[in-house]
């Protein structure tokens, strides 16, 4: 067993090169390494592919339940930790197992189901088509804040019942939030103030949106319930999304293997973004499940309330997963990136509409597009979670013709 210190979680995120990062995991720990949090809080990160099935498919052995976290419960955690806005118990669906799960998940199911996919895809091609609308004729963007940002947000903003001005300020609470950095517990609570103003509005007078139908269900028992489920619906599938759409726009610009395969029409649209949820997901590490007792998982002894943080973008380098072979190459397409088990994402088609119609519209009218600094040089917002792009400064053809109709 090793002794060398843990690797900060954060430089699984934030390195100029995944690869060399998990390979190097991989090769010293194997499928379960010891990463630290923040200073002082130590975890799990799960990366075997085996190891996370079981990970996220035995709840009566790890707890989605974040009561359960020993370093919360002994103080080592305090209770205004930048961690805490991901890691820490909320009351709604993702902090629950078991049949109260379910009774949760039901109402989340039901608005998901209730999405026309014709009009989902036209309301985000309005919204990318005003977005590029709004820079094109500058020749010059920066295709993270001024695009891949907006585009998820503004598109479940719309399908909550947001105005564009409440979804940007949705957007900028969510960074910090996501973030785990000092701000992120003041980022928090302005995002559940919005979330919360549109709820009572919506009360007082339903609309044809998602926040009128959650207000609705029969499985919704309080007006807490209803506003976790919100915060639910707009925080998982916002930043991820971003952070989708911008990590495809990245590698168009900076992997020529990749952009030469979708350009040329030898990679579709849907497998060149199938191969970024393998080799680079949006969420890189999920927070996190909570071991109920002493156990063992990939060769290691896992304490009763040990943190396990998921390794989503960790299990594209598992060896025995894909016959020693590069994870995308193989063919296996089975990623994690969208979790597993029965807390697994129930929103991947809705995802998939926004994040194939945001590129599909900037591959389309962005004629000549290319990265305007050294690739080397792009950073990564800072989060211990996700990898997203802090931005993609680029120039193309500049244009006065406003974006319009399906590309």
């Amino acid at each position: 067993m090793t002794t060398t210190a843990p690797l900060p979680l954060t430089a699984t995120t934030t390195c100029p090169d995944l690869g060399p990062v998990f390979d190097g995991l991989w090769s010293e720990h194997g499928p379960v390494a010891p990463v630290e949090l923040e200073p002082g809080v130590h975890a799990w990160l799960v990366m075997g592919y085996e190891e996370l099935k079981a990970l996220t498919g035995t709840p009566d052995l790890f707890s989605r339940d974040a009561r359960d976290w020993k370093a919360f419960q002994d103080g080592t955690v305090p209770p205004d930790s930048p961690l805490g806005p991901m890691m820490f118990f909320r009351d709604n669906v993702i902090g629950y197992d078991g049949e109260e799960h379910r009774r949760l998940r039901r109402p989340l199911e039901d608005a998901i189901a209730s999405v026309d996919h014709r009009r989902l895809r036209r309301t985000v091609e309005s919204v990318c088509a005003d977005l590029i609308g709004g820079f094109a004729g500058r020749g010059t963007a920066d295709l993270v804040a001024e695009y891949a940002a907006a585009v998820p947000l503004l598109t479940i903003g719309n399908l909550i019942g947001l105005d564009p001005g409440q979804s940007r300020e949705l957007l900028d609470a969510m960074r910090a939030l996501f973030g785990s950095q000092e701000d992120s517990q003041d980022g928090n609570r302005r995002f559940e103030a919005l979330l919360f103003g549109l709820a009572e509005s919506r009360r007082a007078d339903p609309r044809d949106d998602l926040t009128s139908l959650l207000l609705g269900h029969p499985d919704l028992r309080t007006e807490a319930e209803v506003l976790q489920s919100i915060v639910v619906l707009v925080s998982a599938g916002n930043h991820t999304t971003i952070s989708w759409i911008a990590q495809t726009l990245r590698l168009v610009l900076t992997d020529p293997r990749f952009a030469g395969r979708v350009r040329g029409g030898r990679l579709g649209l849907d497998d060149a973004l199938d191969e970024v949820l393998s080799v680079a997901p949006p969420m890189i590490n999920m927070p996190a499940r909570y071991a109920l007792r002493d156990t063992e998982l990939g060769g290691r002894a896992i304490a009763r309330g040990d943190a396990l943080i998921l390794g989503l973008a960790g299990v594209a380098h598992d060896h025995r997963a894909h016959g020693g072979r590069a994870f995308w190459q193989s063919g296996n397409r089975a990623h994690l990136a969208w979790s597993a088990g029965p807390h697994a994402c129930p929103a991947r088609d809705p995802a998939r509409t926004i994040a194939r119609t945001a590129v599909a519209t900037a591959l389309h009218y962005l004629r000549d597009l290319r990265l305007t600094v050294d690739p080397a040089g792009l950073e990564f917002e800072p989060s211990p979670w996700t990898r997203c792009p802090a931005s993609l400064p680029v120039s193309f053809t500049a244009t006065h013709e406003a974006p319009g109709g399906r590309p």
